[in-house]
């Protein structure tokens, strides 16, 4: 299961491609709420979660994925049983994915030390001891995957599914939305 945490603020379109992509590559997606059941993004749109995040067992999900938006990014960073789920994740070597904002979560946690990653332009000094690639639209390192913004949304969201499902899984999603992305 990949589970991608949402906190109020979260930045739309960096949980939702994602969402979209992984659901047209037939992996199992659950939406996780972190400050409540139902969930408003920086934009207003209001999501029902699928479970809360208390329910989760990041060791034994396929892939984390966080969202960026300053707010949403903040309360995850505030949110211990978030921070539990993304280590766990880490930890047992499953994917961990984060998009703009983000990634600072993933410094937090010591996640980045030694990495090469990217984030939202501005913020590499929020990075901890990672190797900044702020030219880059998306950075693998390993089990870790990070973005720069909301503009670069379908860009991370194929690159985990290619990650999780091969790239033909991804070039088939890539295909079906009209998006060049291979």
């Amino acid at each position: 299961m990949v589970y991608i945490l949402l906190a109020e603020g979260f930045e739309e379109v960096e949980a939702i491609a994602p969402y979209d992509a992984l659901k047209r590559a037939k992996v199992d997606v659950c939406l996780v709420g972190v400050t409540g059941v139902t969930v408003a993004g920086s934009h207003g749109l209001r999501v029902e979660t699928d479970i809360g995040v208390a329910e989760v067992d990041g060791a034994r999900a396929e892939a984390v994925i966080v969202p960026g938006g300053l707010r949403g990014v903040r309360n995850i960073a505030a949110s211990r049983a978030a921070l539990s789920v993304i280590r766990a994740a880490y930890d047992s070597g499953n994917l961990v994915a984060a998009i703009c904002a983000a990634p600072t979560v993933l410094a937090k946690l010591g996640i980045l030390e030694g990495r090469r990653a990217v984030c939202y332009p501005g913020m590499e000094g929020e990075l901890g001891g990672a190797k900044a690639e702020p030219g880059e639209r998306v950075v693998v390192d390993g089990n870790v995957v990070t973005s720069r913004s909301a503009g670069t949304a379908w860009d991370f969201a194929l690159t985990v599914v290619e990650i999780l499902r091969g790239r033909p899984a991804a070039e088939a999603v890539s295909e079906a939305v009209h998006y060049d992305f291979f």
